[in-house]
C-alpha cells in the first residue's frame, strides 16, 4: 500500500482509506499486526475517555530520549506526574512565559526583516528556530540562541532525532524491535540521545547546584519563599518549578523537561507555520485580522509594548482564526493508543493489546459538522456557529484525562507570535506557495519549503 510513496502520499493514503471505507476501519500490517483506525465521535469517546489505555507502539520510539515521563507513562506513574506538573501551567506561570514569547518574537521580527521586498524565502526554518528558542527559555531557563546559531549541536540533535523517528515509523523493522540495532539509524540515534541528555543533565545540575547554594546562604525565610515560590514575582522556568518538587530525582526531572521540549517545540512550530500559510493564501482574512489587532492596540505605544494575556483575550477574531487553523491543520493529526483491557466499540468487542489510531485530521473534516470542510473559514467558530458541535467533533488537543496539558501555553505562544508578525509585515504568496504539500507523522509539517514573501506594514 505504501510502496514507492513519499511521506505526503503515505499520509493521504491513510486519509483516503476512511473516505472509501468509513469513519472506523481495521488495517493489517506486514506481520499481521492489527490496528483499528477511528474518527467517529462514538468510537473516539470510548477510546480517549477510557482509563484502560496507554500510548501505542509509535510513541515507544521516543522513549530512548524522553524516558517514561508524562507523555509515555501510564497507570499510577502517569497519575502522579500529571498531579505534580499541572500546577506548573497555572495562569500566573503562563503570564511569565508570555514575557519570553514577546522577547523571542521581537527577535524573529528583526531576523526576517532582511527579506522585506525581496524574493520568496523559507519561513518554516525561522519558525522552527524561534519555537526552539522559546521552549528552551521557558522549559530550562537557558538561551541557546538557535535563531542566530542554527548549527548548535543540541539544535541539530533534536531535528535529526525527529527525522529518525519518522523514518523508523514507516520501516519494516518497526515490527522487529530486537533487530533495530542492526540498522544504521540505531547508532546515529544513540549519538543524538547522548548529545541531548548531556545538555539537559548539565542544565539540571547547574540549576540544582545554584538552588542549593541559594538555600544555604539565604535560608528558607518566608520573604524569600514569597519572592521565589511557584506563583512569585521572579520569572521561573519549568525546570525551576520541578526542582522545587522534592519528590523528583534528577532523572525524573530530565524526563519531564525533555518531554516538555518535545511536545512544545514541533507542535507549536506547526501551529504557527500553518497559521501563516492560511493567512498568506487568504489575504482578506489576513487583513481583517490585522484590522482587529490595530483596533485593540490603538496607539503606537501599545503596538510596541509587550503583549499580555489580557490584551490577547480582546482579540476575538484572532481566536477564531487559530481555532480554524487547528481544525484544518491539526498540529497532531494522528494519535495512538493501546487497549489494556477488552473494550466494546461500535457493538464489537475489541481485544486488549489492539493498537488504536485516532485520525484527528479526518475528525475535523466531518461534513455533517463542518460543511464544505476543506474551505478555510474562521466564522465557523463565531459565537453563533458553535451549536452543532459535540465534544468529540473538534479535538486539536485531544480530549479526556490525557489531553494536552500545555494547550494554553501553545495558544499563547501562537497568538503572541502571529500578532507581532502581522503588525510588522504583510505576508504574500510566493511562486510555490500553492504547491505546498503536507505530511503527517508525529506532527503535521510541510513537505519541502514554505516559500512566501513579506512587505513592511
Amino acid at each position: 500500500m505504501f510502496a514507492n510513496k513519499d511521506a505526503p502520499e503515505i499520509f493521504h493514503t491513510v486519509l483516503d482509506l476512511h473516505k472509501q471505507c468509513g469513519q472506523d476501519l481495521v488495517t493489517y500490517g506486514l506481520f499481521g499486526d492489527v490496528q483499528l483506525h477511528i474518527s467517529s465521535p462514538k468510537a473516539i469517546e470510548r477510546v480517549l475517555l477510557s482509563k484502560v489505555t496507554k500510548k501505542n507502539y509509535i510513541y515507544e520510539y521516543l522513549e530512548p530520549w524522553l524516558g517514561t515521563g508524562l507523555l509515555l507513562s501510564f497507570g499510577e506513574k502517569w497519575f502522579q506526574r500529571r498531579k505534580i506538573i499541572t500546577p506548573t501551567f497555572h495562569f500566573k506561570i503562563l503570564e511569565q512565559f508570555v514575557e519570553v514569547f514577546n522577547a523571542e518574537t521581537d527577535r524573529l521580527v528583526t531576523k526576517i526583516e532582511q527579506h522585506v521586498g525581496g524574493e520568496e524565502f523559507d519561513m518554516y526554518q525561522y519558525i522552527t528556530l524561534h519555537a526552539l528558542d522559546s521552549i528552551c527559555e521557558t522549559s530550562m531557563g537557558v538561551s541557546i540562541n538557535a535563531l542566530d546559531n542554527p548549527d548548535n549541536a543540541y539544535v541539530h540533535a533534536i531535528k535529526d532525532f525527529g527525522s529518525i523517528v519518522i523514518q523508523r515509523t514507516f520501516s519494516a523493522l518497526r515490527s522487529l524491535p530486537l533487530l533495530y540495532f542492526l540498522h544504521p539509524f540505531y547508532w546515529r540515534q544513540q549519538k543524538l540521545i547522548k548529545t541531548m541528555h548531556n545538555f539537559t543533565n548539565s542544565v539540571i545540575k547547574a540549576k540544582r547546584q545554584a538552588l542549593e547554594e541559594k538555600r544555604h546562604t539565604e535560608g528558607e525565610t518566608k520573604e524569600h519563599n514569597e519572592d521565589d515560590g511557584i506563583y512569585g514575582k521572579k520569572r521561573m522556568s519549568f525546570l525551576d518549578l520541578l526542582l522545587n518538587e522534592s519528590s523528583m530525582s534528577d532523572a525524573d526531572i530530565r524526563e519531564e523537561v525533555d518531554t516538555f521540549m518535545f511536545e512544545g517545540h514541533d507542535t507549536t512550530t506547526s501551529g504557527i507555520y500553518f497559521s501563516l500559510m492560511a493567512l498568506t493564501m487568504h489575504p482578506d482574512i489576513q487583513e481583517r485580522l490585522y484590522g482587529e489587532i490595530r483596533q485593540v492596540l490603538e496607539t503606537e505605544e501599545e503596538r510596541h509594548a509587550p503583549l499580555t494575556n489580557a490584551t490577547l483575550q480582546q482579540m476575538k477574531y484572532l481566536d477564531m482564526v487559530i481555532k480554524e487553523v487547528l481544525r484544518v491543520y491539526p498540529s497532531v493529526p494522528i494519535i495512538g493508543r493501546e487497549l489494556l483491557e477488552d473494550v466494546e466499540i461500535n457493538g464489537c468487542q475489541v481485544p486488549r493489546g489492539t493498537a488504536m489510531v485516532v485520525i484527528i485530521h479526518n475528525v475535523h473534516r466531518n461534513a455533517e459538522v463542518f460543511p464544505d470542510p476543506e474551505r478555510f473559514d474562521p466564522e465557523r467558530f463565531s459565537d453563533e456557529s458553535g451549536g452543532k458541535r459535540g465534544p468529540y467533533d473538534y479535538i486539536p488537543f485531544s480530549v479526556g484525562a490525557r489531553n494536552c496539558i500545555g494547550q494554553k501555553y501553545a495558544l499563547l505562544e501562537m497568538k503572541v507570535t502571529l500578532v507581532k508578525l502581522l503588525l510588522a509585515y504583510r505576508f504574500i504568496p510566493g511562486k510555490s506557495t500553492d504547491s505546498i504539500r503536507i505530511q503527517g507523522d508525529l506532527v503535521l509539517r510541510p513537505f519541502g519549503n514554505m516559500a512566501l514573501r513579506i512587505e513592511s506594514r
